[in-house]
């Protein structure tokens, strides 16, 4: 099998790695492998050579997460330039400044996009879209130094659009209607019915990953509902890669704009993704930008502190207790907690079964199945967790039994720290409601909007200036300060109508961040840029009510305002 076909197979786990495979010593396994900019390295190897699936499972950091579409409701068909005018974005595409995003690439990585709707064509109609990767589509060429998908060209889409049948010619479709709706918003020329602008960079070249599904063993292990869309860490970071060396390729500047999120991990920032995107975000003329999610009131997260004891012993535990709803089909839940301490979880049913203590070593795991329910919990312990140095301990619950679960969190010898977090997965990987009865809204941006050096961003309601209840909200778990500032994601005009979510606040913010790039690194004003600053820039200009403290966890630094940026820049 050549190595499209085992990236594509169920039959091949992904791993993700950042040693170089030569130090690996993997030897005559069957497998192949991609480089993430020789940062990271994702190995496809054949199930059969690994001698225990279950404990490769739970090696945590070499496992690929899961994200999903961080959108909400969609409304009437109408174009409203509120949400652009309230950022700032109308006023400095005008005189004299007349940005628009020209000379800048946005890359949407996402499900895909319509090609054939006027809002990604220019003023003769040849399409704004330099290059389509569609990874669902097998038939083609993919991109060089990639294995699957096919790429799509500028001739070949322009070929498309003028063919009686485009779809013969460009085949690439965005059945869902996020990843155009993310396209329109941050870089739209026009409106089908040719109502003015509808997005923040109408100028602005536009490059498109269609991701891929994720693979059905990892469906499985995440216990991800059927039907439901969830793309997996390593098609994201090669999205990225491949995003990045337009910068190179066309020497121009390249925003890259995620509308995806997860629940899984450290929530600071250490998983491979944000981590790459960290690195890409240093680069000069690139930016990164990424959703907060809509996690802030699913009640999918528990914050717990112990009081250290006056000697060492016990601290009797912390109980975290979750309400289960009827038929939920299973779920995952991750604690998390801080150097030196170490925790262990017991569990007690609703039925009053319990799974006692237990202490695991480094990389441990065991099953336990009640015996008057049929639930299932597989529990694994990690004491150092190699991305981020912390403690994680991941349950695996199946079929849990409807009704209120405790689980006691306990310290293990001394407290030093004594706190630690615990997470659901995000709302549409659960197939019923599961929710902490004592939850936080608190430390739930989603992940990759923990990462340090991209911009981050939480979601608001421009009609009326409120912080939408959905968003997610900061800081880090390490309480580093993310979001950087809020955007608007209410009820924002796109192609498909109007959509409210945390990714439309990306995807205006990449189009803003796109006319920066315009000003800074095109027309030279500062054309060694990079993400940072840039975020820096934005903050310094971030619109700021009298009533709040900056930063603060829903707001960050304020509310997204180029004009304010641009006044901060001359002084004003």
């Amino acid at each position: 099998m050549d190595c499209r076909g085992r990236v594509l197979s169920n039959e091949y786990f992904d791993v993700i790695t950042n040693f170089p495979i030569p130090v690996l010593n993997i030897g005559d396994y069957d497998f192949c492998y991609a480089s993430v900019d020789g940062l990271y390295y994702i190995v496809y190897v054949s199930q059969a050579d690994i001698r225990n699936a279950d404990e490769y499972i739970f090696e945590y950091k070499s496992v690929p997460k899961l994200y999903g579409l961080m959108q909400g409701e969609t409304g009437e068909r109408s174009f409203d330039p509120n949400s652009l005018i309230v950022s700032g974005i109308t006023q400095v595409q005008r005189e004299p400044l007349s940005l628009t995003g020209q000379g800048v690439v946005v890359c949407i990585i996402d499900t895909g996009i319509d090609y054939m709707n006027a809002a990604f064509r220019d003023s003769q109609g040849n399409s704004r879209i330099l290059a389509i990767w569609d990874q669902t589509i097998q038939e083609g060429t993919p991109p060089q130094g990639f294995y699957y998908g096919t790429e799509y060209t500028r001739e070949e889409i322009n070929q498309a659009i003028r063919s009686e049948d485009p779809y013969s010619v460009v085949p690439s479709r965005d059945e869902d209607g996020h990843g155009s709706s993310m396209a329109g918003v941050a870089a739209g020329s026009r409106l089908e019915s040719g109502m003015g602008y509808l997005g923040a960079a109408p100028d602005a070249d536009i490059v498109v990953v269609k991701l891929k599904q994720a693979k059905d063993y990892l469906r499985d292990f995440y216990l991800v509902p059927p039907g439901v869309l969830a793309y997996q860490e390593t098609d994201i970071m090669l999205g990225v890669q491949y995003a990045d060396r337009f910068a190179e390729q066309f020497k121009r500047p390249v925003v890259i704009c995620l509308g995806l999120g997860t629940s899984y991990g450290d929530h600071a920032g250490s998983a491979p993704l944000p981590s790459y995107l960290d690195a890409v975000a240093s680069r000069r003329s690139r930016a990164v930008v990424v959703c907060g999610g809509n996690e802030g009131n699913a009640g999918h997260h528990f914050e717990g502190k112990m009081t250290p004891p006056q000697r060492s012993g016990s601290t009797g535990g912390v109980p975290v207790e979750i309400r289960v709803g009827e038929n939920c089909e299973g779920f995952l839940l991750e604690l998390w907690g801080n150097v030196p301490d170490v925790f262990t979880v017991s569990v007690r049913s609703p039925g009053g079964e319990t799974i006692p203590a237990i202490r695991l070593g480094i990389r441990d795991s065991i099953t336990y199945s009640f015996v008057y329910e049929r639930t299932r919990i597989t529990i694994a312990g990690t004491l150092v967790e190699p991305a981020s140095g912390e403690e994680v301990v991941l349950l695996r619950v199946v079929l849990p039994t409807a009704g209120i679960w405790t689980f006691t969190v306990e310290a293990v010898g001394s407290v030093h720290n004594g706190s630690f977090h615990m997470w659901l997965p995000i709302t549409q990987f659960m197939n019923a409601t599961a929710f902490f009865l004592e939850a936080s809204p608190y430390v739930t941006l989603t992940e990759p909007a923990m990462a340090r050096d991209v911009v981050s961003v939480s979601t608001y309601n421009a009609a009326n200036n409120s912080f939408y209840a959905d968003s997610g909200r900061g800081f880090t778990r390490t309480g580093m300060v993310n979001p950087d500032f809020a955007a608007p994601g209410v009820n924002i005009p796109t192609i498909r109508g109007r959509e409210t979510g945390s990714s439309l606040a990306a995807a205006i913010t990449a189009g803003a961040v796109a006319q920066f790039l315009q000003w800074a690194v095109v027309e030279g004003n500062n054309p060694t840029v990079a993400t940072r600053e840039i975020k820096n820039y934005f903050i310094r200009g971030a619109s700021r009510g009298y009533d709040v403290m900056y930063p603060n966890r829903e707001w960050g630094y304020g509310r997204l305002n180029v004009v304010g940026t641009f006044d901060a820049l001359i002084g004003v």
